[in-house]
């Protein structure tokens, strides 16, 4: 199992960044590895989805494309918010877990991803290289995150 783990301070109530982070219309807004989501009925889910709603999504991470349903497994608003993914057509899948925190006027926002790689081969490149380019996207994606959240 590899793990992501990213965090940042966003001067923003932590309602607001929890209901911006949980939209997965708003996913390609601010994370850079998010190409497009949909739902049931094709278009983007506009609101911050609850436990056992999916939405799919068309990624490109370390340059790899690929496709995910994502599916709630677990909701606590505004405090944690867990999704797990399944890759289609691969037995490859992650979970993505949100943790928020107040603090003053403003939030820490903790992103943890976590996923199983299917084979050694891809496990020696997900050491080498792969982990390292999922950090580095994460990462921005917190910085774009927090720009974004911040100018509203």
């Amino acid at each position: 199992m590899s793990r992501v783990y990213t965090t940042i301070d966003i001067n923003k109530p932590a309602d607001a960044v929890f209901n911006y982070v949980t939209t997965p219309a708003n996913w390609p807004k601010w994370h850079p590895s998010s190409l497009a989501v949909t739902a049931a009925g094709g278009t983007a889910p506009d609101h911050s989805l609850e436990v056992g709603e999916q939405a799919t999504e068309d990624y490109l991470v370390a340059g790899r494309r690929g496709r995910v349903v994502w599916t709630v497994r677990q909701r606590e608003a505004p405090v944690r918010w867990v999704i797990d993914g399944q890759i289609q057509e691969s037995k490859s899948g992650g979970t993505v877990s949100y943790h928020l925190s107040s603090h003053g006027n403003g939030t820490t926002f903790e992103r943890e991803f976590t996923y199983t790689i299917p084979n050694l081969l891809l496990d020696i490149l997900d050491r080498l290289v792969y982990n390292r380019r999922v950090q580095a996207e994460s990462a921005e994606a917190l910085r774009r995150l927090k720009r974004l959240l911040e100018s509203q």
